[in-house]
């Protein structure tokens, strides 16, 4: 036992002088004293962590900082952008109105002897939303039954079939009770137009009572013959087939509506025209 503990002592003693002399040796060369060496060895690992701890809190603060000024950025772009399409949207409004004045204008000139009544689709047919509807004026306005619907352009719409006092219905061109006194213009044939479901095709209409012998061209523009319901010369359609009637002894011709009236949110009534 007491051999082992002068071993142990030993080795310590000899611990201690190799620590001591290496503690001289760098001592010598980096000129720090034993308290220094400690006291740096000691706070070395200290400061380092603060340095680590003070450049992480710098990088937080300027990703928070950095976030919320890209998002200040991002509400302000947001904003502008909100800004542009009202902006758009109220120029596309001016626009079509303008438009349509414009069209309206050039009706009146062309036809001074017209009145027309400007209105609005308020709702439409549950059963076929495409061949009646109910319009914003009614005889209040001066508007009454078998008076015709066209649009600013001068296409048929369609015809007045009820009227209440702020109201009136309307039947669309490709209603197969309509029939119109239509003339092909290049050509000068005329027939009589229906809505073209009693044929079997949905969304066109047919011109019947055509001569045998007439030539029909696909895309020849058919407008109304005159009458005592319809203008002359407003616009119904435009060919896109014609043949043989069952009888084989006269032509029909398949028209397309110059006007979708699905698509349509307003009309104008025709109360009043010179039919000479």
């Amino acid at each position: 036992m007491k051999h082992f503990f002068s071993t142990r002592v030993r080795v310590v003693l000899i611990i201690a002088v190799l620590l001591a002399v290496a503690l001289t040796v760098i001592g010598s060369l980096t000129h720090m004293s034993l308290p220094d060496m400690v006291v740096k060895g000691v706070l070395t690992p200290i400061r380092s962590g603060a340095s680590r701890l003070v450049e992480s809190a710098e990088q937080l603060y300027n990703y928070m900082f950095e976030y919320e000024a890209l998002a200040a950025e991002n509400e302000a772009l947001k904003e502008q952008l909100a800004q542009m399409q009202d902006d758009a949207r109220r120029a596309d409004s001016l626009s079509r109105e303008n438009a349509y004045l414009r069209s309206v204008l050039e009706i009146k000139s062309a036809n001074p002897s017209w009145e027309l009544v400007d209105s609005y689709i308020i709702s439409r047919s549950s059963q076929d939303w495409s061949k009646t509807f109910t319009i914003d004026k009614g005889t209040s306005s001066g508007i009454e039954a078998g008076m015709c619907a066209i649009t600013a352009n001068g296409e048929v719409v369609g015809l007045v079939s009820q009227v209440g006092t702020n109201y009136a219905e309307v039947k669309s061109l490709l209603d197969s009770s309509l029939e119109i006194s239509s003339t092909i213009t290049s050509s000068g044939y005329n027939g009589m137009v229906q809505g073209g479901y009693s044929t079997g095709m949905d969304g066109l209409l047919r011109m019947n009572y055509l001569p045998s012998s007439a030539v029909i061209r696909n895309r020849d523009q058919v407008v109304t013959s005159g009458s005592t319901v319809y203008p002359r010369n407003l616009v119904v359609g435009y060919v896109v087939d014609a043949g043989f009637d069952d009888t084989g002894v006269a032509k029909y011709a398949l028209l397309e509506p110059a006007v979708n009236v699905a698509s349509l949110d307003m009309v104008f009534i025709v109360t009043a025209y010179d039919a000479g």
